[in-house]
């Protein structure tokens, strides 16, 4: 019998067994780093975090037109002929027919709107105020009235719709129509006007949300 090769290998193997020891004991006290992995797979709750910072970074029907007050110079003589609205998917729109040119305008927030000439203060419900000012008259050359609301506090019906509230009448003055137009909240508006062989349109469109 090799007494000599049974004792080597007995030695071998107890160093072996010492020195996994040694490294299991290293390992648990944090003496062997551990190599971070550099690419986290994706997980259902990054993927939703993600989606969501998407769809909160993207406007609302993709309206861009913010909540400044919009204006133009031109004045025409009109006249005003009547007043309707429109509810949209995205929106509620405000109407003024014209005869002739389309004209200028003024449509701002306001703290408060006040009639033209008197400036008297129009009540408005909901949560903010647009005024908006038509650069045309509500009469003809001669002076008599081309439109006349049958309810000044309610100018056309806008119950159940999903922004606005009140359209008000704030008179007719040399050569300016006023409105009140209560809505929901201060929220994103745009204006522009339209006009065929004979007649115009001044368009008021306010968004349902930000």
């Amino acid at each position: 019998m090799n007494t000599t090769n049974t004792v080597g290998s007995t030695s071998r193997t107890r160093t072996t067994r010492l020195a996994i020891r040694s490294l299991a004991v290293a390992a648990a006290l944090g003496g062997i780093p551990v190599a971070a992995s550099t690419t986290l797979p994706a997980t259902a709750s990054t993927t939703s975090a993600t989606t969501s910072a998407t769809t909160a970074a993207a406007p609302y029907c993709g309206i861009t037109w913010g909540s400044l007050a919009k204006t133009s110079s031109r004045m025409v003589p009109g006249p005003v002929t009547g007043v309707r609205s429109g509810r949209h998917t995205c929106y509620d729109r405000l109407v003024v027919d014209l005869g002739g040119r389309a004209p200028g305008y003024t449509v701002k927030y306001v703290s408060n709107v006040y009639t033209q000439g008197q400036g008297a203060l129009v009540p408005l419900r909901g949560g903010a105020r647009l005024l908006v000012v038509a650069n045309a008259p509500a009469y003809r050359p001669d002076g008599t009235a081309s439109f006349v609301p049958r309810n000044r506090r309610e100018v056309v019906d806008v119950t159940g719709y999903t922004t606005f509230r009140q359209v008000a009448w704030a008179g007719t003055f040399e050569g300016y129509t006023s409105m009140g137009l209560g809505v929901r909240a201060r929220l994103p508006f745009r204006v522009f006007t339209l006009t065929d062989a004979t007649t115009s349109r001044l368009v008021i469109d306010v968004a349902h949300h930000w």
